[in-house]
Protein backbone atom coordinates (compact mmCIF):
# COMPACT_ATOMS: atom_id res chain seq x y z
CA UNK A 1 0.00 0.00 0.00
CA UNK A 2 1.01 3.56 -0.25
CA UNK A 3 3.37 5.15 2.31
CA UNK A 4 3.11 8.34 4.11
CA UNK A 5 4.63 11.69 2.99
CA UNK A 6 5.76 14.13 5.34
CA UNK A 7 7.38 17.68 4.44
CA UNK A 8 9.31 19.66 6.77
CA UNK A 9 9.29 23.54 6.22
CA UNK A 10 10.01 27.46 7.52
CA UNK A 11 12.60 29.99 7.10
CA UNK A 12 16.13 30.07 7.87
CA UNK A 13 17.34 28.99 10.46
CA UNK A 14 14.10 27.53 12.08
CA UNK A 15 15.63 24.25 12.60
CA UNK A 16 14.30 22.35 9.92
CA UNK A 17 17.36 19.89 10.07
CA UNK A 18 17.74 19.31 13.40
CA UNK A 19 14.11 18.61 13.57
CA UNK A 20 13.94 16.39 10.76
CA UNK A 21 16.59 14.17 12.06
CA UNK A 22 15.21 13.82 15.54
CA UNK A 23 11.45 13.29 13.98
CA UNK A 24 13.70 10.53 11.80
CA UNK A 25 14.96 8.91 14.26
CA UNK A 26 11.77 8.47 16.75
CA UNK A 27 10.17 7.15 13.88
CA UNK A 28 12.72 4.51 13.35
CA UNK A 29 12.84 3.57 17.07
CA UNK A 30 8.88 3.10 16.83
CA UNK A 31 9.56 0.46 13.84
CA UNK A 32 8.85 2.31 10.64
CA UNK A 33 10.77 2.46 7.49
CA UNK A 34 11.75 5.76 6.82
CA UNK A 35 13.73 7.81 4.29
CA UNK A 36 15.05 10.98 4.87
CA UNK A 37 15.82 13.43 2.19
CA UNK A 38 16.47 17.05 1.59
CA UNK A 39 16.22 19.66 -1.31
CA UNK A 40 17.91 20.22 -4.13
CA UNK A 41 19.44 16.58 -3.00
CA UNK A 42 19.15 13.07 -2.57
CA UNK A 43 20.00 12.39 -6.24
CA UNK A 44 23.03 12.86 -8.07
CA UNK A 45 21.77 15.68 -10.18
CA UNK A 46 20.23 17.12 -6.86
CA UNK A 47 23.45 16.80 -4.97
CA UNK A 48 25.50 18.32 -7.61
CA UNK A 49 22.52 21.74 -7.95
CA UNK A 50 22.89 21.95 -4.14
CA UNK A 51 26.98 21.96 -4.56
CA UNK A 52 26.97 24.58 -7.66
CA UNK A 53 24.08 26.93 -5.50
CA UNK A 54 26.06 26.57 -2.17
CA UNK A 55 29.51 27.58 -3.70
CA UNK A 56 28.82 29.96 -6.55
CA UNK A 57 29.26 33.49 -5.56
CA UNK A 58 27.27 34.78 -8.45
CA UNK A 59 23.50 35.65 -7.33
CA UNK A 60 20.73 33.74 -9.50
CA UNK A 61 18.17 34.91 -11.06
CA UNK A 62 14.78 34.25 -9.79
CA UNK A 63 13.89 32.23 -12.69
CA UNK A 64 17.03 29.95 -12.94
CA UNK A 65 16.10 29.52 -9.16
CA UNK A 66 13.01 28.32 -9.82
CA UNK A 67 14.32 26.07 -12.45
CA UNK A 68 17.22 24.35 -10.50
CA UNK A 69 15.10 23.55 -7.63
CA UNK A 70 12.53 22.32 -10.05
CA UNK A 71 14.68 19.97 -11.81
CA UNK A 72 16.38 18.67 -8.67
CA UNK A 73 13.03 17.80 -7.31
CA UNK A 74 11.75 16.02 -10.22
CA UNK A 75 14.44 13.64 -10.22
CA UNK A 76 14.04 13.09 -5.94
CA UNK A 77 10.26 12.36 -6.46
CA UNK A 78 10.69 9.86 -9.52
CA UNK A 79 14.11 7.97 -8.05
CA UNK A 80 13.41 8.42 -4.17
CA UNK A 81 10.64 9.98 -3.01
CA UNK A 82 7.68 7.80 -5.01
CA UNK A 83 10.01 4.38 -4.52
CA UNK A 84 9.98 4.82 -0.94
CA UNK A 85 5.87 5.38 -0.94
CA UNK A 86 5.26 2.14 -3.14
CA UNK A 87 7.37 0.36 -0.66
CA UNK A 88 4.83 1.17 1.97
CA UNK A 89 7.40 3.03 4.19
CA UNK A 90 7.66 6.83 5.73
CA UNK A 91 9.44 9.70 3.90
CA UNK A 92 10.61 12.79 5.65
CA UNK A 93 11.56 15.51 3.68
CA UNK A 94 13.65 18.63 4.70
CA UNK A 95 11.37 21.00 2.06
CA UNK A 96 9.71 20.43 -0.67
CA UNK A 97 7.43 22.12 -3.40
CA UNK A 98 6.08 24.35 -0.98
CA UNK A 99 9.24 25.96 -0.58
CA UNK A 100 9.63 27.06 -4.03
CA UNK A 101 6.19 28.92 -3.39
CA UNK A 102 7.46 30.51 -0.25
CA UNK A 103 10.56 31.50 -1.73
CA UNK A 104 10.64 31.82 -5.23
CA UNK A 105 6.84 32.55 -5.30
CA UNK A 106 5.83 35.34 -2.21
CA UNK A 107 9.88 36.06 -1.71
CA UNK A 108 10.95 36.72 -4.92
CA UNK A 109 7.79 37.37 -6.59
CA UNK A 110 7.47 35.31 -9.53
CA UNK A 111 4.76 34.92 -11.47
CA UNK A 112 2.50 32.43 -8.77
CA UNK A 113 1.30 30.80 -12.08
CA UNK A 114 4.83 29.73 -13.74
CA UNK A 115 5.57 28.63 -10.07
CA UNK A 116 2.52 26.76 -10.09
CA UNK A 117 3.46 25.21 -13.35
CA UNK A 118 7.29 24.57 -12.52
CA UNK A 119 6.03 22.63 -8.79
CA UNK A 120 2.91 20.55 -10.64
CA UNK A 121 4.95 19.36 -13.43
CA UNK A 122 8.35 18.42 -10.98
CA UNK A 123 5.85 16.84 -8.39
CA UNK A 124 3.94 15.07 -10.94
CA UNK A 125 0.94 15.75 -8.62
CA UNK A 126 2.95 14.08 -5.37
CA UNK A 127 2.24 16.32 -2.26
CA UNK A 128 2.86 15.56 0.96
CA UNK A 129 -0.09 13.90 3.49
CA UNK A 130 1.35 15.95 6.06
CA UNK A 131 3.17 19.24 6.44
CA UNK A 132 5.00 20.49 9.15
CA UNK A 133 5.71 24.19 9.53
CA UNK A 134 8.45 25.60 11.76
CA UNK A 135 7.53 29.26 12.43
CA UNK A 136 10.30 31.26 13.15
CA UNK A 137 10.34 35.01 13.06
CA UNK A 138 12.69 36.26 10.90
CA UNK A 139 14.34 39.16 12.72
CA UNK A 140 15.40 37.67 15.65
CA UNK A 141 16.77 34.70 12.83
CA UNK A 142 18.25 37.06 11.15
CA UNK A 143 20.09 37.98 14.43
CA UNK A 144 21.41 34.98 15.45
CA UNK A 145 23.12 34.34 11.98
CA UNK A 146 25.00 37.32 12.27
CA UNK A 147 26.28 35.85 15.43
CA UNK A 148 26.68 32.38 14.38
CA UNK A 149 27.32 32.19 10.72
CA UNK A 150 26.08 28.31 9.84
CA UNK A 151 22.60 29.50 10.62
CA UNK A 152 22.41 31.34 7.29
CA UNK A 153 21.73 29.70 3.71
CA UNK A 154 20.54 31.45 0.60
CA UNK A 155 20.00 28.15 -0.86
CA UNK A 156 17.30 27.72 1.68
CA UNK A 157 18.94 24.88 4.12
CA UNK A 158 20.73 24.83 7.86
CA UNK A 159 23.17 22.23 7.49
CA UNK A 160 24.93 20.91 10.35
CA UNK A 161 28.45 21.87 11.70
CA UNK A 162 30.36 18.96 9.96
CA UNK A 163 28.64 19.80 6.84
CA UNK A 164 28.68 23.14 6.20
CA UNK A 165 31.79 24.60 5.23
CA UNK A 166 31.01 27.82 3.55
CA UNK A 167 28.96 29.40 6.61
CA UNK A 168 30.54 32.53 5.72
CA UNK A 169 29.35 32.93 2.20
CA UNK A 170 25.97 31.72 2.90
CA UNK A 171 25.68 34.05 5.94
CA UNK A 172 26.23 37.19 3.48
CA UNK A 173 23.75 35.65 0.96
CA UNK A 174 21.61 35.36 3.63
CA UNK A 175 21.87 39.16 4.65
CA UNK A 176 21.85 40.24 1.38
CA UNK A 177 18.61 39.03 0.82
CA UNK A 178 17.08 41.07 3.30
CA UNK A 179 14.74 40.98 6.43
CA UNK A 180 11.56 42.32 3.71
CA UNK A 181 12.20 39.00 1.83
CA UNK A 182 12.52 36.94 4.44
CA UNK A 183 9.05 38.30 5.89
CA UNK A 184 7.67 37.86 2.64
CA UNK A 185 8.70 33.92 2.70
CA UNK A 186 6.93 33.97 5.99
CA UNK A 187 4.13 35.36 4.98
CA UNK A 188 3.64 33.02 2.31
CA UNK A 189 4.10 29.77 4.03
CA UNK A 190 1.17 30.95 6.20
CA UNK A 191 -0.75 31.94 3.40
CA UNK A 192 -0.12 28.39 1.88
CA UNK A 193 -1.16 26.70 5.07
CA UNK A 194 -4.23 28.68 5.48
CA UNK A 195 -5.17 27.79 1.57
CA UNK A 196 -4.44 24.01 2.40
CA UNK A 197 -5.04 23.86 5.89
CA UNK A 198 -6.12 20.24 5.87
CA UNK A 199 -2.18 18.85 5.25
CA UNK A 200 -0.24 22.03 7.37
CA UNK A 201 0.31 21.83 11.09
CA UNK A 202 2.48 24.96 12.58
CA UNK A 203 4.43 24.59 15.32
CA UNK A 204 6.02 27.47 17.30
CA UNK A 205 10.12 27.07 16.48
CA UNK A 206 11.01 29.43 19.19
CA UNK A 207 10.14 26.40 21.45
CA UNK A 208 13.38 24.74 23.25
CA UNK A 209 14.12 22.17 20.53
CA UNK A 210 13.20 19.30 22.75
CA UNK A 211 9.80 21.50 23.03
CA UNK A 212 9.38 21.23 19.26
CA UNK A 213 10.43 17.38 18.58
CA UNK A 214 7.56 16.79 21.08
CA UNK A 215 5.12 18.67 19.22
CA UNK A 216 5.72 17.75 15.95
CA UNK A 217 6.17 13.99 17.03
CA UNK A 218 2.14 14.50 18.45
CA UNK A 219 1.17 15.85 14.94
CA UNK A 220 2.92 12.97 13.87
CA UNK A 221 1.26 10.41 15.76
CA UNK A 222 -2.10 11.97 15.21
CA UNK A 223 -2.22 11.86 11.40
CA UNK A 224 -0.82 8.48 11.12
CA UNK A 225 -3.47 7.37 14.04
CA UNK A 226 -6.27 8.74 11.92
CA UNK A 227 -5.29 7.15 8.59
CA UNK A 228 -8.27 5.18 6.92
CA UNK A 229 -6.23 2.32 6.98
CA UNK A 230 -2.79 2.26 8.96
CA UNK A 231 0.69 1.60 7.37
CA UNK A 232 0.50 -2.07 6.79
CA UNK A 233 3.41 -4.28 7.97
CA UNK A 234 5.41 -3.35 4.97
CA UNK A 235 6.21 -0.06 6.65
CA UNK A 236 7.89 -1.91 9.44
CA UNK A 237 11.04 -3.01 9.79
CA UNK A 238 11.36 -6.96 10.28
CA UNK A 239 10.86 -8.33 13.83
CA UNK A 240 9.30 -4.84 15.06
Amino acid sequence: MAGFFISIEGGEGAGKTTQGNLLRERLAAAGYRVEFVHEPGGTDLGEDIRRWVKSSVKPLTPEAELFLFAAARAELVRRVIKPALDKGGIVLADRYADSTTAYQGYGRRLPMRAVESANNLATGGLWPDLTLLLDADPEAVLARARVQPSLGHGAGHRESTARNRGGEHDQQRFEQAGLAFHRRVREGFHAIARQQSERWAIVDAGESVEAVADELWRRVMERLQARATPLDASARLPGI
